[in-house]
């Protein structure tokens, strides 16, 4: 037996330990007043908690809520939240140190245990001591409740052990009688909790004496009826009680200190043991004997406390704690082909993984009477043999080979004599023979299925573990590398550095090894040729491989997934550790603690994707984008990483992400477009020098002018011999006031006048007179001499005409201002056109990106308008580039029709001669009419399955039927505007002439896309756009409190939905999505006016509390954030008025956990403050937040979890059965509670 140490702390004196039930925590309280609270699989310290004066020397968890209580020698019993990290509040009443504090499993109570010589029980609810136990005339150094019955056992300085009967306490609670004894000595006074009516809630059971000293501790069986208990005369006594007496049956000696805790194995017949003389010792309960003994050399210990879920220990002492567990609980197993052997309680068992059949074969040896036996730490299976190696640790190593039965009829059979022999590692190395490690004389022993030593090989290194290979190699582990040896030959093949190797999992070619370290996975050739090493933060469990060559493993919390290429990610989190043994698509298949073999879902879509993209198949990865939502920001980094910026395109969200990733690919239209919805001159501008550089003008024009470069764009223009815009420009120039820019406009355009117009305007007379006398503006140049006052005489210098030139801007070779120019090469990626996500100017939604949840998530767009210059022709663009695959097509054609004659389709001239017979024929009996074709509406009635394209093709009745058997609707009053709405839009009228027939012409909403009759549709009235921003109208209104407008366009919008046709199934989710967010928002606003309504009546009690609930309902509403937080601080506020403190102040802290405004948040933690201190409410309202419940929609009132309702049909409100068969109050055309398919949006079930 070993202690595995699995988290050590080093502090001052921990005088108590507590362990979390659910999470990986530990409290440790310590002598010097602090209170630490530990993540003992991270080994971080997460929380410290300071409030106590002095030694703090007891701690618990509570077993549900998110509260520990402490105890310490300032005589307080303190109860802290963890997650808020603050003390609630504090129970006083001790006159002493106080020694123990802990929860009770069912009720709210807690109970400590004081030198003051009493023990007191609380009501941590009321904050109320309800009872006193006394009769102790010493120090009581512990008192706990039993973990079933309405027991308490203490332990005092005065020799004795207690056993309380607590049966009258809990009866007095559950009738409703809250004892109250705020003052301690009249509790003192009335003895042994006799009240005034001497009817005792708590009475003394048994006094157990036996020690000869003073008792330290005492605790009860989990399960049997045992006390334990142990003192400072160093001995632990067991006792047995029954309803009538107690007696000591039996004591464990061997401390030769003070012992100062003792506790039962929760899981084995053990009972543990610490105390100051340095040991912690392991017993037998059923025979009392001494196991094992774990020491340390300069501490003593303390406290010890056992996890109530897990097999772990925590141990107090005077540095710091230990947490340990004392055997490995590592099932032994072995995979081979479709089946699994594993060791579970003392049986070799066999689970088949397609059938998921399991049955003992053969039992093993198990420990002799009053020894130990540790569990087989490996297993290895030979099957041509039909033969087991199971290794342990028993007597230092050893092995065990076992025949297993030929005829395996479900039973498990007697192992007859196994042969044992010695060594710390036994491994199958052929079909007839293994090989064992002799770690004391570093020597492999290979012995033959009669356990025959045949041959004797010396380790060619310093060997700590040995592992199969393939063949007759052998991996040996030394305690820094790996060695490949082959036992045949004896030489040394291979060798790999790693840290000391635990486990190692080959893949099923046996081609690539995992070796597990306790941090590390090394993933290698079977040559040992280093691939990747990957490092975790906490301990690594076990591994296996799939067949696609990706390692999967586990650790303590996680699955991840290793390619050998180095990537790594995680696949799935994992409450409890789990032990791989084998993956199969989507079920991945692994062994528990217990022995249990569970089937674990995983999604392998991330691994495979990255698996595709490092070994090129590119056809897997689009199929894999296609078909599958891969999203996440480590998705992205990865891409993005890795060179494949155009596929990450299609995964990220954020538009500067995007935005950076586009101009990285070069996809101009996504950086325009992400540009547009970030609207920021700095990006603007990184979008002109990369469209520049790739020769995209309009974009650089578009950029431009964005960002008001002016003197950029009058270049552009120039160099691009666009003089319209240029003259434009100058007009802009002359507006804005600014004669830098006129002049260089002027300079570009040539125009000698306007550029000495300038120069004079400026007062820059010198200037435009030689720019007007030499270009050969004489009267012009005189009357700017004129003006400045200077005779012609007395200017000298002055160039000569006949030398001057006129600066004129050069000649663009192509004058095609609207096209780009040859642009920067750009090399066709793989990916390039093989998505396809809708045309870039529809109302469809970006990559990855829902319009819907935008909205919920009150995300608007910018105004993409961006005033006077938006110029933006890229549309144009994008539409002549894609129009030219018709000469494809054209050859595609060709090579189908060359192609038919291998096919056997060749023409055939006998049959053209026939119907060349028959035309004849029946051209020479007379004129044929031709038959009559369908008409526009009856191929829209027939092309779709949808009702509203039944409505547009005038087919009411099967519309009707359509709705009445997918939504259940009953009642189409409210519909028939709608209809007509849809039948009169879908054709046109069209006069041909005067006095003649309008035409009426059926409009398509394909028009440019069908080309069969087949594809004929209606045009759309209603659309997944317009339904959007009638979501935005009824999200402003409702901000804006407009109650009654917001109910009437959330209805319009509920009813709209039924006639809403999309051509995705994305967009169909995301109808689903309005339904549901709109049903939220009819029924949450009816509540609200219901409340305005009650709010006007007469303030009676009733009325008080149905406002309290209503405002609760509200909050339960499936809202938009805002909202949401505008319903708690109503609902917080009306609560708080009417004086119902205990649910304002959850509505206060659910609203703190929204994260409002600063100020709103200050407020919210104010109100908290004060309900904390007054936690009731004054009215009795129907309202549990901690019970799941729905709202009726019709009476307003809670359906809790298990309740019987009846939902609507179309819109899934919720109601109470009584309303069965009426009409749904939130869509007013569904029947409560029929039968019918659901919606269908979607055209193609494709």
């Amino acid at each position: 037996m070993q202690m595995l140490t699995k988290f050590e702390s080093k502090s001052s004196r921990v005088k108590g330990t507590a362990f979390h039930p659910k999470r990986p925590w530990v409290l440790a309280s310590l002598h010097n007043g602090s209170i630490q609270l530990w993540d003992y699989r991270m080994g971080t310290l997460l929380d410290r908690f300071e409030e106590h004066e002095g030694p703090v020397r007891g701690i618990s968890f509570h077993p549900t809520q998110e509260l520990f209580v402490s105890g310490g020698d300032d005589y307080k019993v303190k109860v802290w939240n963890y997650r808020t990290r603050r003390c609630i509040f504090t129970l006083q009443g001790h006159l002493d140190y106080v020694r123990t504090v802990y929860f009770h499993p069912e009720q709210p109570w807690i109970i400590s245990a004081s030198d003051d010589q009493t023990i007191r029980i609380w009501n941590w609810q009321s904050r109320q001591c309800i009872a006193v136990l006394t009769g102790h005339n010493h120090y009581v150094m512990c008192a706990q409740f039993h973990p079933t019955d309405d027991l308490v056992v203490s332990a005092c300085l005065d020799q004795t052990v207690r056993v309380w009967d607590i049966s009258g306490l809990r009866r007095k609670s559950a009738a409703g009688a809250q004892p109250m004894m705020n003052d301690p000595l009249s509790a003192q006074r009335m003895g042994a909790q006799g009240d005034f009516f001497n009817v005792t809630d708590v009475v003394v059971k048994f006094v157990l004496e036996g020690h000869t000293r003073g008792v330290n501790w005492a605790t009860f069986h989990p399960t049997m009826p045992l006390v334990l208990s142990c003192g400072d005369d160093r001995q632990v006594k067991i006792w047995r009680m029954n309803e009538s007496r107690a007696w000591e049956v039996d004591t464990c000696r061997g401390h030769y200190n003070n012992v100062n805790s003792a506790l039962f194995h929760p899981k084995r017949d053990f009972i543990l043991s610490d105390s100051e003389d340095k040991t912690i010792r392991v017993w037998d309960t059923s025979r009392r004997t001494l196991l094992q003994t774990f020491r340390r050399e300069q501490d003593r210990f303390w406290c010890l406390t056992a996890h109530p879920e897990l097999n772990l220990f925590a141990a107090g002492h005077d540095n710091g704690l230990v947490v340990f567990k004392m055997e490995r609980e590592r099932p032994a197993a072995a995979i081979h082909q479709n089946t699994l052997l594993y060791v579970k309680d003392s049986q070799i068992r066999l689970h088949d993984f397609s059938s998921a059949n399991d049955a003992p074969m053969i039992t093993i040896r198990t420990a002799p009477a009053g020894q130990y036996l540790p569990p087989p730490r490996s297993i290895s299976f030979n099957p041509a043999e039909k033969a087991v190696l199971v290794t342990s640790d028993a007597e230092g190593g050893s092995y065990d080979l076992y025949s297993l039965p030929r005829q395996f009829n479900g039973q498990a059979a007697d192992s007859g004599q196994a042969r044992r022999g010695g060594g710390s590692c036994a491994i199958w190395t052929g079909r007839n023979r293994f090989a064992v490690l002799d770690k004391a004389q570093q020597q492999i022993l290979i012995k033959d299925l009669s356990n025959q030593t045949t041959k004797t090989i010396k380790t060619p290194v310093v060997v700590e573990s040995i592992f199969a290979g393939p063949g007759s190699q052998i991996l040996l582990a030394t305690a820094t590398s790996v060695v490949l040896f082959d036992v045949q030959t004896r030489q040394t093949l291979g060798e790999i550095s790693a840290s000391p190797v635990k486990y190692v999992v080959w893949s099923s070619d046996m081609s690539t090894v995992a070796l597990l370290c306790k941090h590390t996975v090394t993933l290698a050739s079977k040559q040992l040729e280093q691939l990747c090493q990957i490092h975790e933060t906490i301990r690594i469990k076990s591994a296996v491989w799939d067949d696609s060559g990706v390692l999967l493993y586990s650790t303590l919390n996680h699955v991840k997934f290793a390619l050998p290429q180095g990537d790594s990610g995680i696949i799935r989190t994992i409450d409890n550790p789990v032990y791989l043994v084998r993956v199969q698509g989507g079920d991945l298949h692994c062994l528990d603690r217990e022995g249990g073999v569970q089937v674990l879902k995983i999604d392998p879509t991330e691994y495979r994707f990255k698996l595709a993209l490092v070994h090129r198949n590119y056809e897997e990865v689009v199929t894999i984008i296609r078909n599958s939502n891969l999203v996440g920001q480590s998705i992205i980094a990865y891409l993005q990483k890795n060179g494949y910026p155009e596929i990450a395109l299609h995964f990220v969200r954020d538009d500067t992400a995007r935005f950076e990733l586009a101009l990285e690919c070069g996809n101009m239209d996504i950086a325009l477009e992400t540009a547009k919805a970030i609207d920021k001159p700095a990006y603007w501008d990184k979008l002109g020098q990369e469209a520049l550089r790739r020769g995209h003008v309009q974009i650089v024009e578009l950029a431009y002018q964005r960002v008001r470069a002016y003197d950029k764009l009058s270049f552009l223009y120039s160099i691009t011999g666009n003089t319209d815009k240029l003259v434009k420009m100058q007009k802009i120039a002359i507006s804005r006031d600014d004669p830098q820019s006129r002049l260089q406009g002027s300079l570009y355009l040539g125009d000698v006048e306007d550029r000495v117009r300038v120069l004079r305007e400026s007062g820059q007379l010198s200037l435009a007179y030689l720019a007007a006398k030499t270009h050969g503006l004489v009267e012009e140049a005189e009357a700017i001499r004129e003006a400045a006052g200077v005779e012609e005489a007395d200017i000298v210098g002055l160039p000569s005409p006949k030398s001057a030139a006129l600066l004129q801007p050069a000649t663009p070779v192509l004058r095609y201002t609207e096209l780009d120019w040859p642009q920067l090469h750009v090399t066709k990626g793989i990916f390039d056109g093989k998505f396809s996500f809708g045309d870039k100017g529809a109302a469809g939604p970006r990559p990855g990106k829902s319009r819907v949840a935008d909205l919920a998530a009150a995300a608007a767009d910018g105004d993409e308008a961006g005033g006077a210059w938006d110029i933006d022709d890229t549309d144009d663009i994008r539409d002549g580039a894609a129009g030219g695959h018709t000469g494809d097509d054209a050859d595609l054609l060709g090579d189908e029709a060359e192609g038919e004659g291998g096919w056997g389709i060749d023409d055939d001239g006998e049959l053209d001669a026939e119907l060349a017979a028959e035309a004849t024929a029946a051209a020479a009996a007379g004129f044929v009419p031709p038959q009559p074709g369908l008409s526009e509406l009856e191929l829209w009635s027939r092309n779709s399955p949808l009702a509203v394209d039944q409505i547009a093709a005038g087919n009411f009745e099967r519309a009707m039927k359509l709705l009445r058997d997918q939504v259940g609707i009953s009642s189409f009053d409210a519909l028939k505007p709608a209809f007509l709405e849809i039948y009169t839009a879908s054709r046109s009228i069209l006069t041909m002439a005067p006095f003649s027939e309008a035409s009426r012409i059926p409009l398509r909403r394909n028009a440019g896309d069908a080309t069969e009759p087949s594809q004929f549709l209606p045009a759309r009235m209603y659309n997944l756009a317009s339904s959007m921003e009638q979501l935005q109208q009824g999200y402003r209104a409702t901000t804006a409190a407009k109650f009654d407008e917001a109910l009437v366009l959330f209805k319009q919008l509920l009813l709209s939905l039924i006639f809403v046709a999309v051509e995705t199934t994305e967009d169909a989710s995301e109808v689903k999505q309005l339904l549901q967010i709109s049903r939220e928002y009819v029924i949450g606003i009816s509540i609200e006016l219901e409340r305005a309504t009650v709010a006007k009546e007469e303030a009676t009690e009733e009325n008080s509390a149905r406002l309290v609930e209503l405002a609760a309902y509200f909050t339960h509403c499936q809202l938009r954030a805002d909202h949401e937080k505008l319903a708690l601080r109503l609902a917080m506020n009306t609560a708080y008025k009417h004086k119902c403190f205990k649910a304002a102040g959850e509505f206060a802290q659910r609203l703190v956990d929204l994260v409002p405004a600063p100020q709103i948040a200050e407020k919210a933690r104010k109100m908290i403050t004060i309900c904390d201190r007054q936690s009731r409410d004054s009215l009795p309202i129907d309202y549990d937040a901690r019970n799941p419940f729905v709202v009726c929609a019709a009476s307003h009132a809670p359906i809790r979890k298990g309740e019987a309702t009846v939902n609507c049909p179309y819109c899934q409100a919720s109601y109470k059965p009584e309303f069965e068969g009426g009409l749904c109050r939130v869509c007013t055309i569904s029947q409560i509670g029929a039968k019918a398919t659901g919606l269908r949006s979607l055209a193609s079930l494709d």
